[in-house]
């Protein structure tokens, strides 16, 4: 612990500069007397580090001194943070960089460090795509990806819900949510995103573009992320729900069943209790309510009601009538089949 430790003093100087003691005490949630310790220790290793004394004063590296981890290329440098998502980096084509890149840093640990990273792979593994779902096929992944790192610019042909377009966009990042990827870029003064797997060609145009000052990736996907969900869930609908539908708004609606639940009214003789559920427009949110199936009832809005009524009408009358077995339906084989009798 204590050898991880100096090496995270050590890159905070290196990366920060000048550092006062409570300020690396903080960072590394530890003592002030700690930290006098630890940097003693660098300085008898032979780390040069000097103790600037007064109200600007801190702890600072030798102008010039920095540690590097031997033999690291920039690729697999960059490829780091990307470990523990090796379906992620081989997308990208950097998995076998990233292997490489893993075997130098297990190298260049002590072996008690190198034992700790080895149990934690052994032990925590991270699948980033969502259950029962495929990954999208994203076969211009990799020159997008490329296009990130290297500042250039792409003329891209995109299908839109709305059809397709064409447009000239400057590729700010990616981003990887829930198993499908995301490329964040400016087009048209904005910054704009776009799925990957909609990307029908990118084509480079030879030009390089300035990435603009201070854009911050993940502070922009968090706020367009709460863009959106506020923008799709603008309706709320008043539901009951059995013991097992309790179970189920979670599972079916993620974060925002679970808040509804937990602010539900007490159970009835029954075990029933009503929630308020962020909806998105009423014909997205008949879909969604519906697979709850018969272990939730909707009270309101009226109108979401009654379309959930019409909805249930049109299965109940389709369901009710004699099924003609058709020429593809006599072929479906499964672990077991439904038949008339």
């Amino acid at each position: 612990m204590r050898a991880d430790r100096l090496l995270s003093l050590l890159l905070l100087l290196q990366n920060r500069g000048r550092m006062t003691a409570p300020e690396l005490a903080a960072e590394l949630e530890v003592s002030v007397r700690t930290v006098y310790r630890d940097v003693e220790a660098l300085g008898a290793a032979g780390v040069p580090v000097c103790a600037d004394r007064g109200p600007e004063g801190g702890y600072r590296l030798v102008d010039g001194y920095r540690t590097r981890l031997t033999g690291l290329t920039d690729a697999e440098a960059g490829s780091l943070f990307l470990a523990g998502m090796p379906g992620p980096a081989r997308d990208l084509g950097l998995g076998a960089v990233l292997a490489s890149a893993q075997l130098k840093v297990q190298a260049a640990l002590p072996a008690e460090l190198a034992g700790q990273a080895r149990r934690v792979q052994e032990r925590f593994h991270l699948d980033a795509p969502a259950w029962f779902r495929e990954a999208d096929p994203v076969p211009c992944l990799e020159p997008v990806a490329a296009a990130v790192w290297e500042r250039r610019v792409l003329r891209v042909h995109y299908r839109r819900w709305r059809g397709e377009v064409h447009r000239e966009v400057r590729p700010l990042g990616l981003v990887l949510k829930g198993g499908i990827w995301y490329l964040v870029a400016l087009a048209e003064e904005a910054v704009r995103t776009y799925r990957v797997s909609r990307l029908l060609s990118v084509e480079e145009t030879g030009d390089l573009f300035d990435r603009p000052t201070g854009f911050d990736l993940a502070g922009y996907w968090e706020e367009s992320s709460r863009r959106l969900e506020a923008a799709l869930r603008q309706g709320v609908a008043w539901l009951r729900l059995s013991p097992r539908g309790q179970r189920l708004l979670p599972m079916q609606f993620g974060a925002a069943g679970a808040r509804a639940l937990a602010s539900a009214g007490a159970p009835d003789a029954d075990g029933w209790v009503e929630v308020e559920l962020p909806v998105e427009a009423e014909a997205v949110a008949v879909g969604d309510l519906l697979r709850l199936g018969p272990e939730a009832e909707v009270l309101g809005p009226p109108a979401l009601r009654q379309a959930v009524a019409r909805a249930v009408a049109a299965l109940a009358d389709r369901y009710g009538r004699p099924c003609s077995p058709s020429e593809n339906s006599a072929k479906f084989t499964g672990p077991e089949v439904l038949t008339d009798t």
